[in-house]
């Protein structure tokens, strides 16, 4: 299919007055379900290697199988929506993200099941890359934040409940059950999305040379991400992780990685997406080490762990929707009638890394002598600075981007974070292994979450105009 006409639904301007709040509502819940499968499959491997008479390592493909495909893809699906029609790419990724978990439920045999979620897992990058685009062009510049505190809110809350979600319907309805229950949602998005969303310009086949650069991007960050995984077995990991440099050195000084690098360093947002991949990175690892600490040294149920867990989605879930509108929010309540410069997205960000970081920090003495309510009103602090980030951030990042660059960018920030929570757990056990002991690994999240205080609160090198097409031209400096 080739482009439709050039027109303001192509090009995301928005209309006074026509804020289009249940399309953002679509990118939340994509981004929920999208998250959600990166971790609900975890519980069940047990029982899919007995249904399918398979090894628990075969059956861990049905993780991988998903895993490799977003990271590896989200680069190259990046580049290829820019300047194509968001509607066409909202309805194929939604159609064929719910029909491969119809595919996997179904899977007779282990083949059939990583067969599907290979596929799933490339129409995962899609939808990945869409959440934030979607956000951002629903609405107007000055409602950036509360928009774009959507989607980061109900992502990593999809992320940290997967584990919860899929423990219930593996006692009450069997593994396949896991990949069924995200169906209804793509349904209800799909229709929505139908509905709201006016008729654009089409997908386009890629060029032979867009399919070399995704095959060099892909190649690179599927060996990168293999590495990150089998970090915990040994050193032999970093030899893996070097095999990944060949590929994507050789994609970034040609024709396909130059204009992304060019992108980022434009706008000068390299500092913000290390502040992204350093906090995803941290809460991981957080997560992680809490987690195994409450079951393995405290003795703590599976219940009362996901009970005292949840303090931190809860702090975030609470904190999302403020960040957003503090971000939107006027300096002056007086100035708000006749426009007033917005508090910016920059100023809450790095208040709300500032608060994780600190939530972090007073986590690491973590010993036998605590309360689970001692670990929970400190996993709550930084859940609410997550909260108080997501949406800021995002809006920093997607509102500078370049309006023909913006599914680039919006693939860059997805690949930061999706880096940060396979890096988190791998580095922490690392730090433990080597210490004995998990205030390593609660010192190395804490330390990861203050480095994205001074990564966001330093812009980088900016022009000295970056036009914004994308509707009613926001001012870079207000983020």
């Amino acid at each position: 299919m080739t482009h439709g006409g050039p027109g303001p639904e192509r090009t995301g301007r928005i209309p006074v007055g026509e804020d289009r709040w249940l399309l953002v509502a679509v990118a939340g819940v994509l981004a929920f379900v999208a998250m959600l499968d990166m971790n609900i499959v975890n519980v069940a491997l047990a029982d899919i290697a007995d249904g399918l008479q398979v090894s628990t390592a075969t059956a861990q493909w049905a993780v991988l199988g998903y895993q490799l495909p977003v990271v590896a893809l989200l680069l190259p699906v990046g580049r290829w929506l820019d300047g194509m029609g968001l509607r066409s790419a909202v309805l194929v990724a939604i159609c064929g993200f719910g029909l491969c978990s119809a595919l996997a439920a179904a899977a007779p045999w282990a083949a059939w099941l990583i067969a599907a979620r290979l596929m799933q897992g490339a129409f995962g990058a899609v939808l990945f890359v869409l959440m934030p685009v979607l956000a951002i062009r629903s609405v107007r510049p000055e409602l950036r934040g509360r928009a774009m505190s959507v989607p980061a809110t109900l992502g990593p809350l999809g992320a940290v409940t997967g584990p919860a979600v899929g423990g219930l319907l593996l006692d009450h309805l069997g593994w396949r059950s896991v990949f069924l229950v995200k169906i209804p949602f793509c349904v209800l998005a799909l229709v929505v999305a139908w509905r709201a969303m006016p008729r654009d310009g089409g997908l386009r086949t890629p060029d032979r040379r867009s399919v070399a650069d995704a095959l060099l991007v892909a190649t690179g960050t599927a060996i990168l991400l293999l590495a990150l995984t089998l970090a915990p077995d040994g050193p032999a990991w970093l030899l893996l992780a070097l095999a990944a440099v060949p590929p994507l050195w050789w994609w970034l000084r040609g024709p396909g990685g130059r204009p992304v690098a060019g992108v980022l360093r434009t706008v000068g947002l390299f500092r913000a997406h290390g502040a992204v991949l350093t906090l995803a990175a941290g809460f991981a690892a957080m997560h992680y080490v809490v987690a195994l600490h409450l079951q393995r040294d405290d003795g703590f149920s599976a219940t009362a762990t996901g009970l005292t867990v949840l303090a931190f989605p809860l702090g975030m879930g609470l904190a999302g929707p403020l960040g957003g509108r503090l971000a939107d929010l006027p300096q002056a309540l007086g100035s708000a009638r006749a426009g007033g410069t917005p508090i910016g997205a920059r100023p809450v960000a790095v208040a709300g890394a500032a608060l994780t970081a600190v939530g972090l920090l007073l986590l690491i003495p973590l010993g036998d002598g605590w309360s689970p309510l001692d670990v929970a009103w400190r996993l709550a602090l930084a859940g609410l600075g997550m909260g108080l980030n997501g949406g800021p951030t995002q809006a920093l990042v997607m509102g500078t981007a370049p309006p023909d660059r913006i599914a680039t960018v919006g693939s860059t920030v997805q690949l930061a974070r999706s880096l940060g929570f396979t890096l988190g757990p791998a580095l922490a056990t690392a730090a433990w292994g080597l210490t004995s002991g998990d205030r390593a690994g609660l010192a190395l999240a804490a330390t990861a979450a203050c480095l994205a205080v001074p990564l966001l609160a330093l812009p980088g090198r900016r022009p000295a105009h970056v036009p914004d097409k994308t509707a009613g031209t926001a001012p870079a400096s207000h983020n």
